[in-house]
């Protein structure tokens, strides 16, 4: 069994998959906050973008340099079909412990 995809994770590969081709770090940063309301360090994009690349839910690729970023070319990404295995698997797991639950009538014990 593939390891869990922690909150944080989840929500990467989520934006990523909203915001289609072409993806790399800023616009994910910002559709992360647009989405959730909260504030979204880049270092911790850039830092999950590799982890998630590393465990094979990923894949990136240059693409070509701009004259906006002074020549620098930036690393795009996308969702592979291992990705979108783990984000299944993910919330099948929390939609099973969700089930059954109403938070306004039980509370917290």
């Amino acid at each position: 069994m593939r390891d869990t995809l922690g909150e944080f994770e989840q929500m990467v590969l989520l934006a990523i998959l909203h915001l289609g081709e072409d993806v790399y770090g800023v616009p994910i940063v910002d559709e992360i906050a647009r989405r959730t309301g909260r504030e979204v360090a880049p270092a911790a994009v850039y830092v999950t973008l590799r982890r998630l690349e590393e465990k094979g839910l990923l894949a990136s690729w240059m693409g070509e340099s701009t004259g906006e970023r002074g020549g620098k070319a930036r690393r795009h990404v996308r969702v592979t079909g291992a990705g979108l295995e783990s984000l299944r698997a993910s919330r099948k797991a929390l939609d099973s412990m969700w089930r059954g639950l109403d938070i306004d009538v039980r509370g917290a014990r």
